[in-house]
């Protein structure tokens, strides 16, 4: 179900409000820069990591959410991979109907979100799906929502619990990039995006724990 925090009930009301002033589009938000929003605490792979470094303009921003699961990545990427079905664990999407394609890179999906979102239909393009390393990222590329130009990539490895290769764990990555919308700041847009995703993360969590049992 959706966040029910009052902050995040304002964070929803303020991305989702109409707002006619436009951005003053200057010379110098031309200007790009390539950021991995993975905690420096954190400890990924290189081979993972560079999958996380975006390139952010000054309208956008960027974040990462970190999840680990007590259950073998094969368990959760058959959950991930499956870019015909997020609402296997995403909470927020209440259909997917694919456009376009067969699953494999290219592929379009429309996705209908809850009520309560700044949003009501997403059209969303595969861009990258990798069964060996365990990555799979996708951009809205149209819809009917407030987050502009949104790309998301989500990762998966393995880490073993002192040194026992049973009790290992999957590390989840999630990082996206995405248009700050008009009247909100980076802050209000990253820390709204971050609770979905968390929400997301939280879920598939929870289905590959009891999938793992």
């Amino acid at each position: 179900m959706p966040p029910s925090s009052s902050d995040s009930s304002v964070l929803l009301q303020r991305i989702s409000s109409n707002n006619t002033h436009d951005f003053a589009y200057k010379q110098s938000h031309h200007q790009l820069q390539r950021r991995m929003p993975i905690p420096c605490s954190t400890e990924v792979p290189d081979s993972v990591s560079r999958y996380h470094t975006h390139t952010v303009s000054p309208d956008q921003c960027c974040s990462a959410v970190i999840q680990r699961i007590s259950a073998p990545v094969s368990t959760v990427w058959s959950v991930v991979r499956r870019f015909d079905n997020p609402q296997a664990y995403k909470h927020f999407v209440k259909s997917c109907h694919v456009v376009v394609g067969d699953g494999d890179v290219g592929t379009l999906r429309e996705v209908r979100v809850i009520s309560g979102l700044p949003a009501a239909s997403s059209t969303e393009r595969l861009e990258i799906l990798d069964d060996e390393r365990h990555v799979i990222s996708f951009s809205v590329v149209g819809g009917d929502h407030k987050l502009a130009n949104y790309r998301s990539v989500t990762t998966l490895h393995t880490e073993p619990s002192s040194g026992n290769e049973a009790a290992a764990e999957t590390i989840v990555v999630e990082s996206y990039v995405v248009d700050v919308p008009p009247g909100n700041t980076r802050e209000e847009t990253c820390v709204f995006v971050d609770t979905i995703v968390k929400c997301n993360l939280q879920s598939l969590s929870q289905i590959a724990q009891n999938s793992a049992r």
